[in-house]
């Protein structure tokens, strides 16, 4: 593993736990970006212009890098271009930001052709004000003569530019194919269900436990990045479960848009599984529960939330009131799992089912005929049928969606 010096700038009188947590999430960024933690320096103040730190605190940082042979610098802060200019040039080494580790991790965690995709786009997202920038600090030291930086920025920024285009075209069939496909699935009585959280609640564990998976489950951040979808039966309704990419303190809009395909398996699901870690300490579940609200506020389309009290194997049940009791505004349909062990899966997967979208129930005639069998194996697909009794007709007793009830209307209905 890389060794790497984590830096915060925390702004006077700010509060202390947020900046802590804070410094702890960074640590296990880096160390889900394969990264080996060997230092850390903290500054408060507010930020400088040119340096984000003090100048003589950025001093102070190269000399620990050199002492420490540190091989990158990481910032818990976002970094203008000038700022990570300036620093790399005295620190003399690789130096970087919150949201540039995020892309790293991403891009190691990238298997499909749409996540590379969505990895690239958020990079060049993030890089073309930067590269603007710093091309343009380069060329106040430029030369006159055939060396010239002028055209080369204008080049290198329509590059970028075309680029973005082109994956952003890309993306686009795949996002209709993901439309086209979730209108299939809904015409065919298919309800969506999503699997959503801060990263590293447990939603692999989770999609694992319900639906008899071997998911890759680590003990690290973002360890889900392309989704995975999976057909399942709860109590007579077929639904699809997708496991998604974990939410995170600040993520940035560019990054959301990036990732709108895999986000879209949340925001156009019926049903949202809001995975809670509930063994966390309770400032930290609330933070995490403001930014998992806050990411989803403006982008569910109707969908039904059940909060899923994940990991409750590791806390007492007065504890857990408590936490309940303080964040019961934060966490609707509540339901208590440990997808660990397996307990209350029963009670996820009857809440489940009561908030999938309404069924009409209704006693089918039909004649004694080859044709009607041919109907009756459809229906059996199609929705749910409770009881088919044979006597002078086929008396089916259904249950289905409104599209299927009206395409046998041409069948007596008792």
């Amino acid at each position: 593993m890389k060794k790497v010096i984590i830096v915060q700038r925390t702004d006077p009188g700010s509060d202390e736990l947020k900046n802590k947590r804070q410094l702890s999430e960074m640590k296990d960024l880096a160390y889900a970006g394969d990264y080996y933690v060997i230092g850390e320096m903290i500054q408060s103040r507010y930020p400088d212009r040119k340096y984000h730190l003090g100048k003589g605190k950025v001093h102070e940082l190269a000399m620990a890098v050199e002492s420490l042979n540190a091989v990158k610098v990481i910032f818990c802060n976002e970094l203008s271009s000038l700022q990570l200019y300036n620093i790399t040039e005295i620190c003399k080494c690789a130096v970087i930001d919150k949201f540039q580790l995020i892309l790293e991790i991403f891009a190691l965690r990238a298997t499909t052709r749409r996540a590379k995709l969505q990895v690239e786009l958020a990079r060049l997202k993030y890089e073309i004000p930067r590269a603007r920038t710093i091309v343009s600090h380069l060329k106040k030291e430029e030369r006159p003569g055939f060396m010239g930086l002028g055209g080369y920025e204008d080049s290198y920024e329509q590059d970028i530019k075309g680029r973005i285009a082109r994956i952003k075209d890309e993306l686009g069939h795949v996002q209709n194919h993901n439309e086209s496909l979730r209108s299939f699935r809904h015409a065919h009585g298919l309800s969506l269900v999503a699997l959503a959280g801060y990263t590293n609640a447990g939603k692999s564990t989770l999609f694992n436990a319900i639906m008899d998976e071997n998911v890759a489950v680590e003990d690290m951040l973002f360890t889900t990045l392309s989704p995975v979808a999976r057909s399942m039966d709860v109590m007579g309704r077929k639904v699809i479960l997708t496991d998604t990419v974990g939410f995170i303190e600040d993520l940035p809009h560019w990054l959301i848009d990036a990732f709108r395909s895999t986000l879209d398996e949340i925001f156009f699901a019926d049903i949202i599984l809001l995975v809670v870690d509930a063994s966390e300490p309770l400032d930290i579940m609330h933070n995490k529960l403001l930014t998992c609200h806050e990411t989803l506020w403006e982008q569910v389309h109707d969908a039904s939330m059940i909060t899923v009290m994940n990991k409750t194997d590791l806390i007492s049940r007065e504890s857990l009131n408590e936490k309940m009791e303080a964040l019961r505004y934060l966490i609707p349909n509540t339901v208590l799992i440990s997808a660990k062990t397996m307990d209350g899966l029963d009670d996820l997967r009857q809440k489940i089912r009561d908030r999938l979208p309404i069924w009409k129930r209704k006693e089918i005639s039909m004649p004694l005929s080859e044709h009607s069998m041919s109907v009756l194996s459809w229906l059996f697909k199609e929705g749910v049928v409770h009881s088919v009794k044979y006597a002078d007709q086929i008396i089916v007793d259904l249950e289905a969606r409104e599209e299927i009830m009206n395409k046998i209307q041409s069948f007596s209905v008792k």
